[in-house]
C-alpha cells in the first residue's frame, strides 16, 4: 500500500541505474562549467524556464507565446553557447589511454631543458609561452603555426623567445620531445573572473587549458613571474622547484591513470579468453 502511495509499485533497478546515470552527467556537467562564462548561460536559461511556468500560472497570454516558442531553437543556442565546454567535453571523453607523455628517462630530460629556459626567461624578463602536450592533440594549433620538429633544447628555446627572433611573438608546442611547432596562437578565455592585470599570454593560457589538457607554462614579460595554466586553472608567482614538481605531479598522475586504464583493459581481455 504504501509503494503504490508513492506510484513505486513499477520502480525497478533499472529505473534506480536510469537515476543515477542521468545524476552522474549533471554532476559532471557542473563541473565542466564550473568557473567559466557557462554558469552565468546555465542560469539565465533557468530564469527563462521560471518565467515560462509563471507566464502560465498568471495567465500572460503574450509573455507565454514568446516563450513558449524558446524551445524550438534552444537546442542550437545551447550547441552555439557552450560550444568550447562541449569541445572540452568530447575530448576528454575520446582520451587514448595508450598515449603519454614523458614516460621514460629522455623524456624527463626534455623537461629539464624546458625549465631550465623559463628559469633564463624570467630573470631577463622575456616573455614566453611553451605548451607541453598530453593525451589531447594540439595538431589544429600546430599547423597554424611554423612547424619546426625539432630537438627541444635550452639554446634553441631561448632563441625562438629572444625579442629579436620573428617567432617569439607566439607559443611554442611540444609534443613526443620535440618542438612541433612555434609562433602558435590560441583562443583567449573569456573567463569573466579574471584579473585586469592578466596580460594576451595569460589569457591564451587559460584558453587553451580549458579546451585542452595541455600544460601550458607562462612567462611575464612584464614582471618575469611564472604561471602554469592547467585544466582552466591559473598557478601564478611559482619559483623554478614548484614549476618543476607541479609539472611532474600532472605527468605522473597522467601516466598512472593510462597504466591502470591498460591494466584493466589486458585483464578483461584475460577474462574473455
Amino acid at each position: 500500500m504504501e509503494s503504490r502511495f508513492f506510484g513505486l509499485e513499477n520502480f525497478g533497478w533499472m529505473d534506480a541505474l536510469d537515476i543515477l546515470l542521468i545524476s552522474f552527467l549533471i554532476y559532471r556537467f557542473l563541473l565542466l562549467i564550473k568557473g567559466t562564462r557557462a554558469v552565468q548561460i546555465v542560469l539565465g536559461i533557468v530564469f527563462v524556464v521560471i518565467a515560462y511556468y509563471l507566464s502560465q500560472a498568471f495567465e500572460l497570454d503574450t509573455i507565454n507565446w514568446l516563450l513558449g516558442n524558446f524551445h524550438t531553437v534552444i537546442v542550437i543556442a545551447i550547441i552555439i553557447l557552450f560550444q568550447p565546454e562541449i569541445r572540452r567535453a568530447l575530448a576528454q571523453f575520446g582520451k587514448n589511454p595508450l598515449m603519454g607523455f614523458f614516460r621514460s628517462a629522455k623524456q624527463r630530460d626534455t623537461l629539464e631543458e624546458v625549465v631550465l629556459s623559463i628559469i633564463t626567461l624570467a630573470s631577463k624578463q622575456i616573455g614566453a609561452l611553451i605548451v607541453l602536450e598530453r593525451e589531447t592533440g594540439l595538431r589544429d594549433y600546430i599547423e597554424g603555426g611554423i612547424k619546426l620538429d625539432a630537438i627541444v633544447s635550452y639554446d634553441l628555446i631561448l632563441s625562438i623567445f629572444n625579442p629579436r627572433s620573428p617567432l617569439h611573438d607566439g607559443a611554442v608546442i611540444i609534443c613526443h620531445d620535440r618542438i612541433a611547432s612555434a609562433a602558435c596562437f590560441f583562443p583567449l578565455t573569456l573567463n569573466p573572473r579574471l584579473g585586469r592585470e592578466l596580460g594576451t599570454r595569460h589569457r591564451a593560457a587559460l584558453g587553451l587549458s580549458e579546451e585542452t589538457d595541455a600544460l601550458v607554462i607562462v612567462v611575464s614579460e612584464e614582471t618575469g613571474s611564472i604561471s602554469l595554466a592547467v585544466e582552466g586553472k591559473l598557478l601564478t608567482k611559482l619559483d623554478p622547484q614548484t614549476l618543476r614538481n607541479t609539472l611532474l605531479e600532472y605527468l605522473e598522475k597522467e601516466k598512472k591513470e593510462s597504466a591502470g586504464e591498460v591494466l584493466s583493459s589486458h585483464e578483461d581481455q584475460a577474462r574473455e579468453a
